[in-house]
């Protein structure tokens, strides 16, 4: 597949470099030298120098017939200009950048597939949604929903006093069955080595296990994994950046009491005019004593959002030490998000993960819907939904001989999730969710071409 990337800043780099990996043609556009001299000399790529916006320096990139144009320049004007040229000079399919949220919550009335744009990603509103998501589902680490969450994707680390911790994932089913659940990945504790379960892999206490539920799994899994039911009410968030606006504003909506400090005076009070549900102090949030003062220690979670990565995670951590239960924090720093629960955080984000997990979709073989990369371990989930000619509906999933590297986690069928067991036999039109290493994506797409 050929892909021209414009903007080398950190997402344009970082999604480089993953389709990279993937053996894909990459074009990589931007106006600062020493951006693209960094990623030539790092990556397998092709480099362009000059604006996006610029017909001549599209061309230059041969953007006739590209496979895919994504712009994701820190410029939402550069992005939608260059997107539209893009598709107008041949471009098969764009993707452009956005900071303006409004324009993905109108884009159906606005119609911008009209004007050659055919997806819009705002990395602000996906980490916004996240958090959400994060806090709704409090006893996990990690959660990703698919077909509005009909099946749901969550993540936690098992405690000595979780009901499964020493049985095999056989033994599990057999002592608990009519669960909604299916374990689909795990991480022993202090390794970096990811493994899909068998029948036969032990579940250790420390692990870090990412499983897939259908309606009501995550109750039923909370109660299993020994974790104390606490609800979170009381929140408090540190910067009033995008994210932290667009968040307050959508944990408001969701009854969620809301605390938000920023540093900037006029920050503060602009946010104090858009937000009039919302708790808005102006200070320094590094400051302990004012933490204190506005009584972190009721808090049931804190979110940290500004847009420095060691304020977010020194922040967090403060605010683990004064007992909240729940810490979420924005980094931008690749290596600090692979610390993960390591350094005594809850949940890291990453905004150029995100967005590179919701265009991974469209370089993807096959009929893939969703995707996601899963956090600090080497795995991918991938959503497919299946055609006539999908060799998926031939046998029961038991007798396909799909890859031991690759699990079915979960079917939707109908609107409906299902935990599908080996009996099962998968239909044209159900959508599929598949957990894989890398080494195996190549032949589970081959299942569902």
């Amino acid at each position: 597949m050929k892909i021209i990337i414009a903007g080398a800043g950190e997402v344009g780099f970082h999604l480089a470099k993953l389709l990279s990996y993937e053996s894909q043609e990459i074009t990589l556009i931007d106006t600062d030298r020493v951006n693209l001299a960094y990623a030539s000399d790092h990556l397998d790529i092709r480099v362009v120098k000059g604006d996006a916006t610029s017909i001549t320096v599209l061309k230059d990139a041969r953007i006739k017939n590209v496979d895919l144009f994504i712009a994701v320049t820190s410029s939402e004007t550069t992005n939608i200009t260059s997107s539209v040229l893009a598709k107008q000079l041949g471009a098969k399919r764009t993707i452009a950048r956005i900071a303006n949220v409004e324009f993905i919550e109108n884009q159906e009335d606005v119609g911008f597939t009209k004007f050659g744009i055919d997806e819009l990603i705002s990395p602000e509103s996906l980490a916004a949604a996240e958090i959400e998501l994060l806090l709704n589902q409090y006893g996990f680490n990690d959660s990703y929903e698919f077909e509005d969450g009909v099946l749901t994707m969550l993540s936690l680390r098992l405690s000595r006093t979780a009901s499964f911790v020493g049985k095999t994932v056989q033994e599990a089913a057999e002592h608990f069955p009519e669960l909604h659940f299916v374990p689909i990945a795990i991480q022993r504790y202090a390794t970096q080595y990811t493994l899909i379960p068998r029948g036969d892999t032990l579940f250790k206490e420390g692990d870090k296990v990412v499983f897939i539920t259908s309606k009501g799994g995550d109750m039923e899994l909370f109660e299993l994994s020994g974790k104390v039911k606490s609800e979170i009410k009381n929140v408090m968030i540190l910067g009033g950046s995008q994210i932290g606006l667009k968040t307050s504003r959508e944990l408001c909506q969701s009854k969620f009491k809301v605390k938000i400090i920023e540093k900037d005076k006029d920050i503060a009070f602009d946010l104090a005019d858009e937000l009039p549900d919302v708790l808005v102090i102006n200070g320094d949030g590094r400051n302990v004593e004012l933490l204190e003062e506005e009584n972190i220690e009721d808090m049931d979670a804190f979110i940290s959002v500004t847009g420095n990565s060691e304020t977010n995670i020194m922040s967090c951590l403060v605010a683990k030490s004064k007992g909240v239960k729940k810490t979420i924090a924005l980094v931008e720093n690749m290596d600090y998000y692979q610390l993960s629960q390591s350094i005594g955080i809850d949940t890291l984000i990453n905004k150029k993960l995100l967005a590179a997990n919701n265009i991974f979709r469209f370089i993807r073989k096959g009929e893939v819907v969703a995707m996601t990369k899963l956090n600090n371990l080497n795995a991918e989930l991938l959503e497919f939904e299946v055609k006539s000619a999908s060799r998926i509906t031939q046998k029961k999933i038991k007798d396909l001989k799909f890859p031991r590297s690759a699990i079915i986690g979960g079917v939707i069928r109908e609107g409906k999730g299902i935990i599908p067991l080996g009996d099962f036999q998968i239909d044209i039109g159900d959508k599929v969710v598949v957990c894989c290493l890398p080494t195996s994506i190549t032949r589970v797409e081959e299942f569902f071409f």
